[in-house]
């Protein structure tokens, strides 16, 4: 109720409503606030999830169908990166990326979440395609079809609900990131993430209680509209594997 009340009411308890005065004044000091930092936050977000989606997805799709050597060792590792705690790297991380100048750049996120999100997506693209029945990638074989072929023509489409599952995840995990982007980029507004500027609007001597509510509401609604949008993909693909299986 903070963003949508003078500060005047909120000092007098935002639960009291003898003085309710519904405002949305709020929501454009926030979007001044914090509008650059959004923008910001899809420039990550976005990329930050299409790529370990597409790379994961090959490689579960790797995982699941051909035998090579060392397979089951080489996936296990790669589940056990799912262990490593963030904080862990944190150090290493910012040295890297400031040795390769790219510190304070929204291209710092974009590499790091791509990374981060890559071996959480390839164990979940790999149990699901292995409940995929084979029958069908068999008969396109036999017609001809190469491994790619099978893949994008095949695969992909009746993996579609593990990937709206991914999408919603990932998104949201990068959308709400706020250790690395603090990290990575703390004080230069061109690459600051929605999360980092939010955070900003408290001043040292001032605090509008209003305005960072608004702005979380703003910051909120993303993940929220995107989950609506793709939550059959997301409940068919968290539930598809489990039952096949």
């Amino acid at each position: 109720m903070a963003a949508f009340r003078p500060i005047p009411e909120i000092i007098g308890g935002w639960w009291n409503f003898d003085h309710f005065t519904p405002t949305l004044a709020k929501f454009g000091s926030a979007i001044n606030a914090i509008g650059t930092g959004i923008g910001n936050s899809f420039l990550i977000a976005i990329p930050g999830t299409l790529i370990p989606m597409f790379v994961a997805t090959l490689a579960g799709y790797g995982f699941a169908r051909f035998s090579f050597p060392m397979r089951d060792y080489l996936f296990l590792t790669v589940v056990m990166l799912m262990t490593i705690p963030q904080q862990m790297v944190a150090i290493p991380i910012f040295q890297i990326m400031l040795g390769l100048h790219l510190a304070n750049t929204v291209l710092s996120l974009v590499i790091l979440h791509s990374a981060w999100g890559l071996p959480w997506i390839v164990l979940f693209m790999r149990n699901f395609i292995s409940a995929l029945p084979k029958e069908v990638e068999e008969a396109a074989h036999v017609d001809g079809a190469s491994d790619l072929k099978v893949f994008f023509k095949i695969v992909l489409p009746m993996a579609l609900p593990a990937l709206g599952a991914v999408a919603v995840l990932q998104f949201m995990w990068v959308w709400n990131d706020f250790f690395f982007a603090v990290i990575l980029c703390p004080a230069d507004v061109s690459c600051m993430p929605a999360t980092v500027a939010l955070i900003r609007t408290i001043g040292r001597f001032e605090f509008d209680p209003g305005l960072l509510a608004a702005g979380s509401l703003l910051v909120m609604l993303v993940p929220v509209v995107l989950y609506a949008v793709l939550q059959r993909y997301y409940i068919r693909g968290m539930i598809g594997w489990t039952i096949k299986g």
